[in-house]
């Protein structure tokens, strides 16, 4: 009788255990469409990057009206957010420029890019029905510290819900847009500047 009585109580302390464990947490990456350029010119300079003080944390942020935020604990980003995109941005605008030359800041002096492409993240929401990012974004050649152009620009795309997948999928969409415009600042002036 004490042998079941015992096996009883452990029994029960194994489903209490059980009961209170936490959920295995989800983890999502930004990703590019792009595997970079076949070229080593132009040599471009990815950073800094900066994000606001809300976003920088591991869980992912979802916007839950005007000025209200729900911070998701089980959905995480598999790398701090910045660094994501900062690599995200690097491989589109290698691949939308043809080189395979990208620097992340901080460069070496001996190794100062032809580009340098600066980024502040400025809105990055998503809500059920919408993923939002707003960011201004600066080119320059840091060898003259020349300003090739600044602007802020602003992006929106349709969602099919507010989950860690639509999350980091609707994201990299923005971010290929960002990318594509960023590209075209730099197309224009290369070619100013061969003819």
């Amino acid at each position: 009788m004490k042998l079941f009585s015992r096996l009883g109580l452990l029994s029960l302390v194994f489903m209490l255990g059980a009961c209170g464990s936490t959920p295995q947490s989800n983890y999502y990456r930004l990703n590019s469409t792009s595997s970079g350029g076949s070229g080593d010119t132009p040599a471009l300079g990815i950073g800094p990057i900066q994000i606001p003080e809300y976003l920088n944390r591991n869980a992912m942020v979802f916007n839950r009206g005007k000025n209200q935020l729900h911070i998701a604990n089980f959905e995480r980003w598999a790398e701090p957010l910045e660094e994501g995109v900062q690599r995200v941005l690097g491989l589109n605008l290698a691949g939308g420029l043809d080189t395979q030359n990208i620097r992340p800041f901080p460069w070496r002096a001996s190794e100062t890019p032809d580009y340098g492409i600066q980024l502040w993240l400025l809105t990055l929401d998503i809500t059920p029905d919408e993923a939002r990012l707003v960011a201004e974004w600066r080119v320059h050649k840091p060898q003259t510290n020349t300003e090739v152009a600044r602007r802020i620009s602003r992006y929106q795309a349709p969602v099919s819900g507010a989950d860690g997948a639509a999350l980091s999928g609707s994201y990299s969409g923005l971010l290929e847009q960002l990318s594509e415009e960023i590209a075209a600042a730099i197309r224009r002036d290369m070619r100013a500047a061969g003819g």
